[in-house]
C-alpha cells in the first residue's frame, strides 16, 4: 500500500479521543503484517482502546522510534465544507480530520515500515502509535511503561506532529488543574444573604489573569517560542442550576503552560495565595466558604539541546539548517523525561490547519516526510 491509500483509510476512522481506535489500530496491524511486520497492542483497561509498537530490524540495537499518535478532536460545531472522515484531494491538498494533526504522518510512517521490511536493515526501525494524546498525552503512558521495562530502548526519536517538516527541539510542559469553588446557596431574591460561588470562580479568573500578567510582564523569556512566557489559561467554568438559585458550587478548570526551568509549582502557589485572599474575609459570615486547587494530570515540557546527536542526525535527513520550538504539546516529552530517549518533533503540514474545519496537509509536505522517511530506511541499512 502507498501513503496515499493508507491515509484514506486512516481518516475514515472516526478516532475523535472519546471514541475507540481498536480499528484503526487493527487495520494497522494487518497492513505490517502483510510485510512480515509482527506488533504489539497494549489495551486500556476498557478494552476499548490501544497503543500499538512494532519493530522492523536486528534485535539487541537501540534504532529509531517513530511516533504519532491515532485520536483526533471533534468536528461538531465546525463549518466544514468538505466530508470530515473522508479523504478528499483537491488543489494539492488532502483534507481531512486528522490530515495535519496527525495522520498524515501516520500514514508515512507505516509506508516507511513497509520499505524497511524489503531491507536487510543493520539498525531497526519502531513504529510507536497511541491514543488519547489530545486529552493530555494520556494513552502513551502505557506504552511508556513497557519501553522503561524493556532491556532496549531506541536509540532516538521523531514525533510526527505538524512542523512544517522544521526540526523542532522544543515545547512547553502543560499542567491542567481544578479550582472548585464552594459558596452557600440561597434563593435569588435574597442573593446579598447567600454566598454565590460563581461569583467566587469570576474572582479566582481574575486571580488567574493578574498572574499572567505578571509572568508576561516580567517572567522567564525564551524568544525561540511565538509566546515567549510561560502561560496560564481558564478554559472551563461551570455552576449553577437555574437564574433563581444561588448557586452553592462552581468549578474553574485552567493550565499552566511552562518553559523550561519555570517553578511550575511556585505559580500554582501564587494562585493559591490569591485563592485564599478572596475567601478568607468571608469565613466569619459563610464558614464553608472556600476555593480549593487540584492537579488533575501533566505532562513534561521537551528540550532537547540543539547540539545533540539526535538534531544534527533528523537535519541530515531533512536537509534543514536551522531548527524551531512548537508552542504544543507532544509524548515527546515523556519519552525524554521518563525514558531518556533523545527526541525531536518534525512532520508534515502545520498545526495552523489542525483542529479547524476542512483541517488538510499539503501533497507537497507528505512527499517531502516521505522523503525524509525514505533517507532514515536508507541510513538505517547502511548502519548508521
Amino acid at each position: 500500500m502507498q501513503t496515499r491509500e493508507i491515509l484514506d483509510r486512516l481518516i475514515a476512522f472516526d478516532t475523535v479521543s472519546h471514541k475507540p481506535n481498536l480499528a484503526l489500530m487493527e487495520f494497522v496491524r494487518e497492513v505490517l503484517a502483510t510485510a512480515g511486520i509482527g506488533s504489539v497492542l497494549i489495551p486500556d483497561a476498557g478494552g476499548t482502546k490501544a497503543n500499538l509498537y512494532a519493530t522492523v530490524g536486528p534485535e539487541g540495537v537501540g534504532g529509531v522510534m517513530l511516533s504519532g499518535h491515532t485520536d483526533v478532536v471533534p468536528v461538531e460545531g465546525q463549518a466544514w465544507t468538505k466530508p470530515p472522515f473522508a479523504l478528499t484531494e483537491e488543489a494539492g491538498r488532502y483534507y481531512g480530520r486528522g490530515a495535519a494533526d496527525m495522520k498524515g504522518f501516520v500514514a508515512c510512517a507505516v509506508t516507511a515500515m513497509l520499505a524497511a521490511a524489503r531491507r536487510e536493515l543493520r539498525v531497526p526501525l519502531h513504529l510507536a502509535l497511541s491514543y488519547d494524546e489530545e486529552i493530555g498525552c494520556m494513552g502513551v503512558r502505557s506504552l511508556v511503561d513497557m519501553l522503561e521495562a524493556a532491556p532496549v530502548r531506541p536509540r532516538f526519536c521523531i514525533v510526527g506532529e505538524p512542523t512544517g517538516m522544521q526540526v523542532a527541539t522544543g515545547h512547553k510542559g502543560k499542567v491542567a488543574l481544578r479550582a472548585t469553588c464552594t459558596g452557600r446557596e440561597g434563593h435569588s431574591a435574597l442573593a446579598p444573604l447567600a454566598l454565590n460561588a460563581l461569583h467566587l470562580a469570576a474572582d479566582f479568573v481574575g486571580v488567574v489573569r493578574r498572574v499572567q500578567a505578571r509572568v508576561a510582564a516580567d517572567g522567564m523569556r525564551d524568544g525561540d517560542y511565538d509566546v515567549a512566557y510561560s502561560t496560564l489559561h481558564v478554559g472551563k467554568l461551570n455552576g449553577g442550576v437555574q437564574v433563581n438559585i444561588v448557586p452553592n458550587a462552581a468549578v474553574v478548570d485552567w493550565e499552566i503552560r511552562s518553559l523550561a526551568g519555570e517553578d511550575v509549582a511556585a505559580l500554582i502557589a501564587e494562585v493559591e495565595a490569591g485563592a485564599e485572599a478572596i475567601v478568607a474575609p468571608l469565613r466569619a459570615e459563610f464558614p464553608e466558604a472556600a476555593i480549593k486547587v487540584e492537579r488533575l494530570w501533566d505532562y513534561p515540557g521537551l528540550g532537547t539541546p540543539v547540539g545533540a546527536e539526535v538534531v544534527n542526525f533528523v537535519k541530515r535527513l531533512t536537509g534543514a539548517n536551522g531548527t524551531i520550538k512548537v508552542a504544543f504539546g507532544t509524548e515527546g516529552g515523556l519519552f525524554d523525561a521518563r525514558l531518556g530517549i533523545p527526541t525531536v518533533i518534525c512532520g508534515p503540514g502545520s498545526m495552523a490547519q489542525g483542529h479547524k474545519p476542512d483541517e488538510y496537509v499539503s501533497i507537497e509536505q507528505i512527499a517531502r516526510c516521505e522523503a525524509m522517511l525514505a533517507a532514515l530506511v536508507a541510513q538505517a541499512e547502511a548502519g548508521f
